[in-house]
């Protein structure tokens, strides 16, 4: 069963003036859905086709035959990194997370805005492309950044949010100011989506 690119669960507009929609359009649709072909190509005919992106970028990953390891953690990991980002932003959101979620950021950062300058710093000061991420590493939440399109599942990790800081993420609107990206994203993050999520890998 080869992979698909998922639907944005919004229209490519919604996110303005946030994340312009031609910055979606090409996102979505050109960068993402190429992960997904490319990963398709690699792993077509191999044991590994069909499997779940999570147990493909974690526990196979180390499996997979080495002239085609590096296409499947790229592809791989940018389609994973993708299908959460979409999920994780929505129209008209921002505001503070609530429950289980905002109960653990108080504990660990303080308050939220700690949380958001943490994770802003991480993605500022990620060198060239990667991503800022906040995941459930088994026992409490924790803060990193990655290389490329490293995904915190090749480290057992649960991503929670993260955030895009390669360039076709924002450069048509933002240009070169990565720190005025992430500051304007926190006007679109869907609180609701990762406390779902935390609350979900809590419990598994």
């Amino acid at each position: 069963m080869p992979y698909e690119l998922p639907p944005l669960p919004y229209d490519y507009d919604a996110l303005e003036p946030t994340i312009d929609e031609q910055t979606m359009r090409i996102h979505h649709g050109k960068h993402h859905q190429a992960y997904v072909d490319n990963l398709n190509k690699a792993i077509a005919g191999t044991e590994f086709d069909g499997h779940p992106i999570e147990s493909l970028l974690g526990g196979l990953l180390d499996t997979v035959p080495e002239d085609k390891q590096a296409a499947v953690r790229n592809n791989g990991g940018g389609h994973a990194n993708h299908s959460l980002f979409w999920q994780i932003m929505k129209p008209g959101g921002g505001g503070e997370p609530t429950g289980d979620l905002a109960a653990a950021i108080n504990d660990l950062w303080g308050d939220t805005d700690s949380l958001k300058t943490a994770m802003n710093d991480g993605g500022v000061k990620r060198f060239g492309s990667g991503w800022t991420w906040l995941v459930w590493d088994g026992t409490g939440l924790s803060l990193y950044s990655t290389p490329n399109q490293d995904s915190p599942l090749m480290q057992d990790d649960v991503p929670l949010l993260g955030i895009d800081v390669w360039e076709h993420a924002y450069y048509l609107s933002y240009q070169n100011r990565r720190p005025d990206y992430l500051s304007a994203w926190w006007n679109v993050v869907n609180w609701d989506e990762v406390g779902k999520r935390f609350d979900e890998a809590r419990a598994s």
